[in-house]
């Protein structure tokens, strides 16, 4: 049942009141003011939310998208820390992909899968 916003007159204050498609799309109170509708546009969220595990979804969603290719690479960014949070703090899809990016390179490690650190006689540091 959709629902609509009616609005006092005299006092301004709205509620929301559900009415079936087929009814009259009036309100009276208990004194007999009617009160004013309120028309709004449509909140019809097309997007919808993303498949985390779904190489179709991921691509069907990302098509049209209109921003750089930076916007693209956040979108797979978040989608990776979501599977990673329902896996246990590791993204499976992200693994994968790095086990065979060295297999196929003779046991070259992909460069975001090495651990990132600096050494010298008097520092070292772990990034």
């Amino acid at each position: 049942m959709p629902m609509y916003i009616f609005e006092n007159p005299k006092t301004g204050e709205e509620i929301e009141l559900f009415f079936g498609m087929n009814d009259e799309k009036e309100y009276f109170d208990e004194d007999g003011l009617e009160w004013k509708r309120v028309y709004t546009s449509s909140q019809l969220n097309t997007q919808g939310s993303i498949d985390p595990w779904s190489n179709n979804s991921f691509v069907n969603a990302t098509a049209n998208m209109k921003g750089s290719v930076g916007d693209l690479l956040d979108k797979s960014a978040e989608l990776s820390s979501i599977r990673a949070e329902q896996n246990g703090g590791v993204d499976p899809v992200k693994k994968k992909y790095y086990k065979e990016y060295s297999d196929k390179r003779g046991g070259v490690k992909h460069p975001n899968d090495q651990k990132k650190s600096f050494e010298n006689k008097h520092i070292k540091v772990d990034l």
